[in-house]
């Protein structure tokens, strides 16, 4: 009997480290092979002899860059950032108000903030071009933020709103009683103890805007964001070009995820006591 649990102990382990091995390698595999032949060269990449390159140069990602995809990220990352500071900006106080005051139509307005994402974007592309040239937002990067922002709030709204659910209403009546008024509470109490959730609303907020390319090509044409210029630019270009754009395309998004990566994990932390 003893024996026998043990085996079963071991098998499930077994089997969890081979499902995770799994999930590792068919998240990384991609990574691998765009930066592999992002830097790979000419020969290698077309030799039916060479599965991984032995030979690599940085001559295509140069290359690239000097098209235009510097200005491209910097836009990007322009874009992004503006897209997450309008995002909480309105996100935060609306998931607040959900996740601690009880009022009529709560449950229906919540519903109504999810519903608008029902709408796909080719639907909406040109009654928004047109707005967006009446009122002078076209090929501008606050008209793309904006747009953006639009996209993102919902699901900020939503994961705030749980976040700041699970803060104990207490801390926040003892820091009152203790002679902080509601906003001095928030801002002293709530956000630190919400701040590694809201890490990972960022996070998504800036991986939404990175790689958004439908409505950054409809409604830019010098001020291109990074994957519209790719789209327009790089995918007419040779192969390994195009893993050159892969590997840029990557590299910003994984540089933000590490940044903010300590956050996911004192959430990890948090949820695990």
């Amino acid at each position: 009997m003893v024996e026998s649990s043990i085996v079963r102990y071991y098998l499930r382990k077994l089997v969890i480290a081979a499902l995770v091995i799994v999930v590792v390698v068919w998240v990384v595999t991609p990574f691998i092979i765009s930066m592999l032949y992002a830097f790979s060269s000419k020969d290698d990449y077309y030799s039916p002899n060479i599965i991984i390159p032995i030979h690599y140069t940085i001559q295509h990602v140069k290359m690239l860059l000097d098209l235009g995809a510097t200005q491209a990220i910097i836009n990007s990352v322009i874009v992004a950032v503006i897209t997450i500071l309008l995002s909480f900006a309105l996100g935060l106080p609306a998931g607040y108000a959900f996740a601690k005051f009880a009022f009529k139509g709560k449950d229906s307005l919540k519903l109504l903030i999810i519903g608008l994402r029902m709408f796909p974007i080719l639907v909406i592309a040109v009654p928004l071009v047109t707005l967006y040239i009446r009122l002078g937002l076209n090929d501008t990067l606050l008209g793309v933020a904006l747009a953006h922002t639009s996209m993102a709030l919902p699901f900020v709204i939503i994961i705030s709103s749980s976040i700041f659910a699970g803060v104990p209403k207490e801390l926040e009546e003892a820091a009152m009683i203790f002679g902080l008024d509601r906003k001095g509470a928030f801002f002293r109490i709530t956000m630190p103890l919400a701040l590694p959730g809201l890490a990972a609303a960022a996070i998504f907020t800036f991986i939404m805007s990175w790689n958004e390319v439908f409505i950054a090509s409809v409604l830019t044409l010098t001020h291109r964001t990074l994957p519209a210029f790719i789209l327009t630019s790089a995918m007419a270009a040779p192969d390994f070009i195009k893993f050159a754009a892969g590997f840029i395309m990557i590299l910003p998004a994984m540089i933000f995820v590490f940044i903010a990566r300590k956050y996911l994990i004192t959430m990890w932390g948090i949820t695990l006591k």
